[in-house]
């Protein structure tokens, strides 16, 4: 055999290799695809209590001792060492390990509320006057003590970036009602000062799922979506002349290589051209009147403050956009906890209190889930010196409490306790996965059918530890 003839036969080998593979590969993705479309055909699995989801996410860990989980006896044992008993050789950070772990009591009053008698620190004056209309859940526990990886898995249900966030799943499953606007909107509160604190972008990303799904950020400025608007001189009209053709080629292209993410292209392409006229309305304010601006506080009139980001979330809920979720950062008081977790009740308790109020009385509370909480607590001890106003506390995992109202949630509810130090769970305990399995039930989800193939595995939000839905706060 000369030389010529064995270059052509290797060519065709490796022709028909590629052949082969490509075929390969594209039954795969022909696979994947019919497994979504069969998934998607299947939900919701039940009725669902939800139709949408607000999540006031309070990055950096608030508090429970100083907010919610209210532990007097403390006072009798302040400056004293946490008990071995107690503590049971639980992890610390590598800012308190090693030294002594003085206990640090409550530095708030707490307050009685409603018919339901709740307690809650005297920082959430407006949380304490709607307790009728929440459920506080005190039993929360988590895995992670370090922010990003404790954010990573109340987002996503894994430390490890690359996982989609919940938002991403309910997209996934079940869409949005306005097509007009993406079904995951993401909304960082502006601060006054600037904050050390990072949010990362993986914190509302796609991950493995199609990257339509991921969470859409709003910003506070000029142009609310970045790149979102044409250029000056560029008209309408002509914008659509190139997307059609644009969206012509790109569906040869589909035809050519099954990539989905072809088909993902088009369908953002299409929403940015209609967002362009749906996010200027949705971000004007100036048809709200006066009384809801009174409602939501002082800050509420300073684009993307937590409170005007709140006016925000409601306009979105009735727009019907699936997934809406706030940011708001600095909750990490390892020190200075009398003024800066003050600063941060001040940022946050009337607005969060109004939107109850505000969804209760448009008819949208009844079916919309509204949860408020961080990545994990506030430990016992003081970091610092216990007794200086300098002090703060460290990271805890173990036991931290998160509310929640509307869509089925029971009303002036408590549940789930903490032993006397605030430090571990006693009755009843839910951990973040419980969490997000008793979201998508509300949603109308059995987040034990909810899964998506990617590399040869069925993943879900839940992971695959043991996760219940809490159905005693239902």
């Amino acid at each position: 055999m000369n030389n010529e003839t064995m270059n052509l036969g290797r060519r065709s080998f490796l022709g028909q290799i590629g052949l082969n593979f490509g075929a390969l590969a594209a039954g795969a993705m022909l696979g994947d695809e019919a497994a979504a479309a069969r998934l998607k055909r299947s939900l919701p699995h039940f009725a669902p209590r939800a139709k949408r989801v607000i999540f006031l996410t309070q990055s950096g860990g608030p508090s429970q001792i100083e907010l919610f989980d209210y532990k007097p006896q403390l006072q009798a044992l302040a400056g004293t060492e946490l008990p071995d008993s107690v503590r049971q050789g639980q992890r610390l950070t590598g800012m308190t390990k090693g030294k002594p772990q003085r206990i640090l009591p409550p530095i708030t009053k707490f307050h009685r509320h409603g018919q339901s008698g709740t307690l809650v620190g005297e920082w959430l004056p407006h949380i304490g006057a709607i307790a009728d209309e929440l459920c506080f859940v005190k039993s929360m526990v988590t895995d992670q003590i370090n922010h990003a990886p404790a954010m990573t898995k109340f987002l996503t249900g894994h430390q490890l970036p690359g996982r989609p966030s919940f938002g991403c799943w309910a997209s996934y499953g079940l869409g949005s009602e306005n097509k007009n606007l993406p079904d995951y909107v993401v909304l960082i509160s502006r601060m006054k000062r600037g904050s050390d604190q990072p949010l990362y972008d993986h914190y509302w990303g796609s991950g493995f799922l199609p990257s339509k799904h991921q969470g859409v950020k709003l910003r506070s400025a000029k142009d609310p979506v970045l790149y979102l608007n044409d250029p000056d001189g560029f008209p309408r009209e002509l914008r659509r002349e190139m997307l059609d053709g644009l969206a012509g080629m790109n569906r040869q292209h589909y035809k050519r290589t099954l990539d989905p993410e072809i088909e993902t292209r088009i369908q953002q392409y299409e929403m940015a051209f209609r967002m362009q006229a749906s996010i200027p309305e949705l971000t004007d304010l100036s048809d709200e009147p006066e009384s809801t601006f009174a409602l939501y506080g002082p800050d509420a009139r300073r684009p993307g403050s937590y409170a005007a980001n709140c006016i925000l979330a409601r306009r979105l809920a009735e727009r019907g956009v699936r997934f809406i979720q706030l940011f708001h950062p600095d909750w990490d008081h390892h020190s200075r906890l009398r003024s800066w977790c003050v600063s941060r009740c001040v940022d946050t308790d009337q607005p969060s209190a109004a939107l109850i109020l505000d969804l209760k009385r448009r008819g949208l509370l009844d079916d919309t889930l509204v949860i408020w909480g961080g990545e994990f607590g506030r430990g016992v001890a003081g970091q610092g010196k216990w007794d200086s106003p300098e002090a703060g506390r460290d990271h805890h995992p173990r036991c931290f409490t998160v509310w929640m109202a509307g869509a089925g949630i029971k009303r002036g509810f408590s549940y789930g306790a903490t032993d006397d130090f605030s430090y571990n769970v006693v009755e009843n305990p839910v951990h973040v996965r419980d969490l997000h399995a008793t979201a998508l039930h509300l949603l109308g989800i059995d987040h034990e059918r909810f899964t998506h193939r990617y590399q040869g595995l069925d993943f879900k939000l839940t992971g695959v530890e043991q996760a219940r839905v809490v159905t005693e706060i239902l």
